[in-house]
């Protein structure tokens, strides 16, 4: 069941606010998750180095861990998107709870394989096994996966509302999270004992007239990990309360939890690839620093920088895709393929003008941009080898809004397998191969690295442009016997 209002408003109005309705949320959802990981960085940083360098092993193997759930949970947002774009409201409760029970077994697997494999994975990754920096990578990731039902269930609310396409509630959950992992984070990291935030809130009489009793110090990056676990868990629950007791327009019944098996294969067909496709981005990064390692330290940090600078400033084009992946799957499920495309042009025109702005002021400000990051003895290489990624990367800014608008209308299609082609061979196994190419074979250094950055993004970017153009990508996945509202079909 939804709201009688939502059906209109993504394929009949102008098509320009509904898009920026969905991605200021979304930005601002994702600027939170930054902030999110930023808390977690900097109270395990008071720990010492070997717990960041903890967590710094960890992370990639967490994010593989979550991609295979993400894939699942952004098939429900275009199979929700394209159920209420067609008005098949009676099939919203099935397809979003089935969604949810389907997501729900495959996090439980994923905790226990996560949990088994986490040291033997860590030590592929670069860990030595005895070590400090082992131990407590071990003990973060296997705290982290076990909670991963929460973390699923967590993001699997969000893209199912993000489908039916509210983002705000999402934002809310999001702010939710967020502030009970910033009020756990100091306390389960580092105790009460001399804990810093006594002193600097001006209330150490508070805590040695009330803690005087205990010694506990905290449990370090156990800790943090058990904060990230106990914050998705408060999120999830009130996600799971908000879609059962009808309060955001979507409404699920207990029994809506038993996932058919149509259902269930359209679910592994749609996600099975983006599952790929998100893991292979982890996969590319960390060959790319492989390669930019071979040149040097300094070179590695300045590859460090680039990118945490470059992610802040994509986070509103990959808001903006999620937004056109919304869009579109409401206007192919309504029969509205013209409008679909519409919608695409539309983005690539706000996100485009956007890009091509940010990425002159980024070229001109590269040295103060990258001496924001890093600063005293032996900044200056670091400064010059990110300077010139800035400056060779930065232009491809707008050419990249190109390719992640069409793309966020494949996914918004279901065609999540064409999607991870493109992907996969001419933006991320371009990136490695034309790197491999410029770094080792021609010995060009780090700018080899820098200009396979950018080459790829227009290859793919290209490719997108073809896929887009031809056509292949349209069509929906609900097919001709949906049930779809006969007034969208008469448009079509």
């Amino acid at each position: 069941m939804t709201d009688a209002s939502a059906e209109g408003r993504f394929t009949e109005e102008p098509i320009a606010w509904p898009l920026l309705a969905l991605a200021g949320p979304l930005t601002a959802t994702q600027l939170l998750q930054v902030a999110y990981n930023l808390t977690d960085t900097f109270w395990v940083g008071q720990v010492g180095a070997d717990a960041v360098t903890a967590l710094s092993f960890s992370w990639p193997l967490i994010f593989l861990l979550v991609s295979l759930g993400a894939g699942m949970t952004n098939a429900g947002t275009i199979l929700v998107a394209q159920h209420a774009g067609a008005g098949n409201d009676h099939d919203l409760g099935r397809v979003a709870g089935g969604t949810i029970g389907f997501v729900g077994l495959l996090s439980v697997a994923v905790s226990i394989l996560g949990a088994v494999l986490a040291p033997m994975a860590l030590s592929a990754i670069g860990t030595t096994p005895g070590t400090e920096v082992h131990e407590l990578a071990v003990t973060y990731t296997r705290i982290i996966v076990l909670g991963m039902p929460f973390t699923f269930g967590f993001h699997v609310f969000m893209a199912l509302l993000r489908g039916w396409g509210d983002t705000k509630t999402p934002m809310y959950l999001m702010v939710l999270g967020v502030g009970v992992n910033l009020l756990l984070d100091p306390f389960l990291i580092l105790g009460f004992t001399d804990n810093p935030i006594f002193g600097w809130t001006g209330l150490r009489g508070l805590e040695e007239s009330l803690f005087a009793a205990t010694d506990f110090a905290g449990f370090g990056v156990a800790g943090a990990a058990g904060a990230t676990v106990l914050s998705r868990a408060v999120a999830a629950a009130v996600g799971l309360w908000l879609l059962f007791g009808d309060r955001v327009g979507l409404s699920l019944e207990p029994g809506d939890l038993v996932a058919d098996r149509e259902l269930v294969t359209r679910l592994v067909r749609i996600g099975g690839p983006g599952a790929i496709d998100q893991s292979t981005q982890s996969v590319a990064a960390i060959v790319m620093t492989a390669l930019v390692a071979t040149v040097g330290a300094e070179a590695v940090a300045a590859y460090g920088i680039g990118t945490r600078f470059v992610s802040l400033v994509w986070l509103p084009m990959a808001a903006m895709g999620m937004a056109v992946e919304t869009v579109v799957g409401h206007n192919l499920g309504g029969g509205r393929p013209d409008r679909a495309r519409r919608t695409v042009y539309v983005a690539i025109a706000i996100l485009g003008s956007v890009f091509l702005v940010a990425g002159a002021l980024t070229v001109w400000f590269a040295r103060p941009i990258v001496y924001l990051f890093v600063t005293g003895p032996g900044a200056e290489p670091i400064v010059s080898h990110g300077a010139t990624f800035l400056r060779i990367v930065a232009p491809t800014w707008a050419v990249m809004a190109v390719y992640h608008m069409m793309n966020g209308a494949f996914y918004g299609a279901g065609s999540t397998r064409l999607a991870m082609t493109v992907g996969v061979t001419t933006l991320w196994g371009a990136r490695a191969a034309i790197a491999l190419l410029l770094v080792v074979v021609l010995a060009l250094g780090a700018p080899g690295a820098w200009y396979a950055i950018a080459l790829s993004n227009v290859t793919a970017a290209v490719a997108g442009t073809y896929v887009f153009v031809r056509g292949y990508w349209l069509g929906d996945v609900l097919g001709p016997d949906s049930g779809r509202n006969s007034a969208h079909d008469a448009e079509t």
